[in-house]
């Protein structure tokens, strides 16, 4: 898969604890994009940050609440991402989910052959068995 130019950027803002059917709902959103076959997804873990709670979670060493803020940044195509938006009326329950319009300048996977050889349509893109995604 190859994208270039015009796209989008999905920021979904959650909490670590923030669960869906016992599993960490940052997994479940990586699950569903890749299933999905979306170009990249990654997660941010956060030190700092609050949100309409009004309650600030934070890193430090003595601090008792273990809630970080939590960014997955999943990059595609306008017509993917918004294809994509409702999958996660379920695993967000909380939170913030932003879209803006971004220009990918360079999308690179990882692969074994020689870099000259990316502009080859047969060339390999990605490491077997993953849709190459960004992060």
């Amino acid at each position: 898969m190859r994208l270039a130019g015009a796209a989008q950027r999905l920021t979904i803002l959650v909490g670590e604890s923030d669960r869906l059917h016992r599993h960490a709902s940052t997994s479940e959103i990586l699950n569903r994009a890749h299933r999905t076959g979306l170009a990249g997804e990654s997660v941010f873990r956060g030190t700092r940050g609050s949100g309409a709670s009004g309650l600030v979670h934070t890193a430090r060493v003595l601090s008792l609440f273990d809630d970080l803020p939590m960014a997955v940044v999943i990059v595609d195509a306008a017509k993917h991402i918004q294809q994509f938006l409702p999958q996660l009326d379920e695993p967000i329950t909380e939170g913030l989910m932003i879209v803006d319009d971004v220009e990918v300048i360079r999308y690179v996977g990882w692969s074994h052959h020689d870099p000259d050889d990316a502009a080859d349509p047969e060339a390999p893109e990605g490491r077997p068995g993953q849709s190459g995604g960004i992060g």
